[in-house]
């Protein structure tokens, strides 16, 4: 296989590991809408939920994060001068943050799965936006590969999570005022 092979699939990988990462928190925040609904179906949506998560972690969200480190990994290995390029240490760095991310995400499923919601549903929206944080630091850096423009993508991502978080919090007074 060559270089541009484990590019197509490590892009694949990435964009079916968001999927998850971008859909766990939804769920995990529907999970922690559904305790407020009476105990028949509460218990019906922990249940659906509960095997919903199951099946999103097992059957995507790992597999999807190995074959992209696997991937990319070999994408290093076949091109290693960019270990000294200094945008591809803040990539990795992003990508360390995304697995901190990933593996923090999983602690929060097993917490809510035994019944302790230690975050409220909008905690839970906020907490789904850090994704779409990660997917932006690092698209900007691989795309533009350059450090002075990576000081404006910082600046950018700050005021683009600014705006995230905005919308989330606009949203939901919205949706509590109906």
């Amino acid at each position: 296989m060559t270089y541009l092979h484990f590019k197509a699939l490590h892009i694949i990988f990435v964009v079916s590991w968001f999927a998850g990462l971008f859909y766990m928190p939804r769920l995990l925040v529907y999970h922690t809408e559904a305790q407020g609904k009476l105990e028949a179906a509460k218990e019906i949506l922990s249940a659906e939920f509960i095997k919903m998560e199951k099946l999103l972690w097992n059957a995507i969200m790992v597999p999807a994060m190995w074959m992209t480190l696997i991937t990319g990994g070999t994408m290093i290995y076949l091109t290693p001068g960019w270990l000294s390029q200094g945008w591809m240490h803040m990539k990795l760095t992003f990508v360390l943050g995304l697995i901190g991310y990933h593996f923090f995400t999983r602690k929060l499923i097993l917490e809510i799965q035994k019944g302790h919601f230690r975050f409220s549903s909008t905690q839970l929206r906020l907490w789904n936006e850090v994704a779409t944080i990660f997917l932006f630091s690092i698209v900007f850096l691989v795309v533009l590969k350059n450090s002075v423009d990576w000081i404006w993508g910082v600046l950018g991502l700050i005021a683009f999570a600014i705006i995230i978080m905005s919308a989330v919090k606009i949203v939901k007074r919205i949706r509590e005022n109906k």
